[in-house]
């Protein structure tokens, strides 16, 4: 038998992300598996910006990443789930492999935007890097699906 004991679930706070939470916590709850939610924040390219407007830092980004997922987190706990998160910076498909690893998770739900064509091919697809180099099952959740988890 199959027993899920760790999932890892990456959340940018995308539809796509919060339908992933949603099946994390109902996988989580009907196994008894505790959840970790990751948020990852991409490094900004090194620019210079010449009209000195401010864009925020990785710092300032992770502090309001994290300020969002304790939100989120705080629901997992609140119905009575083993759940923790945490916020890295650094490119999402790596981090979230890595993090896999760490972590020992043995399943992954993630939320995927389904880009196609030429912004695919430019921004790459996290989702599907994830697929193909997991040493677990992942589950991808798209934002515009037909569920089969339920409010009850």
């Amino acid at each position: 038998m199959f027993k899920i004991h760790s999932i890892l679930c990456p959340v940018d706070f995308s539809d796509a992300s919060r339908k992933a939470v949603q099946y994390a916590r109902e996988f989580a709850a009907s196994m008894g598996a505790s959840v970790y939610l990751l948020n990852v924040v991409e490094p900004r390219p090194m620019a210079v910006d010449i009209t000195l407007n401010y864009v925020p830092l990785e710092e300032d980004l992770e502090k309001a990443a994290r300020a969002d997922l304790e939100v989120v987190l705080q629901e997992l706990l609140g119905a009575g789930l083993k759940a923790e998160c945490g916020v890295e910076i650094g490119n999402p498909s790596d981090v979230i492999l890595e993090k896999s690893g760490e972590l020992d998770v043995n399943l992954v739900i993630m939320g995927s935007h389904g880009k196609t064509g030429l912004s695919r091919f430019i921004m790459g697809s996290v989702a599907e890097t994830v697929v193909r180099k997991a040493n677990c099952p992942v589950l991808i959740v798209k934002a515009e699906e037909k569920e089969f988890i339920g409010d009850e």
